[in-house]
């Protein structure tokens, strides 16, 4: 009989978990996240691109952004 009640509570945890993922990840579907901004610059990815083609557009931007400000950066003069 315990264990009977064991199974029966292990069940319904299962289940109050499971409805709980399911909203969370409902809501975070269903909430567009906004363009990731680096200095105030925004990032534009592609509409329609899956996540891992959207991370790699942004991850090729920050990529060229990082190569811009390090060329327009003014070089050290060595003072000797």
């Amino acid at each position: 009989m315990k264990s009977m009640f064991g199974l029966v509570g292990i069940l319904l945890a299962l289940a109050i978990l499971g409805t709980v993922v399911k909203t969370q990840l409902k809501a975070s579907a269903s909430v567009a996240a906004p363009a990731a901004t680096a200095a105030g610059v925004a990032l534009k990815t592609t509409e329609g691109a899956t996540p891992a083609q959207q991370s790699q557009q942004i991850q090729q931007q920050v990529k060229d952004q990082i190569n811009a400000a390090l060329q327009a950066a003014p070089k050290p003069v060595d003072e000797k």
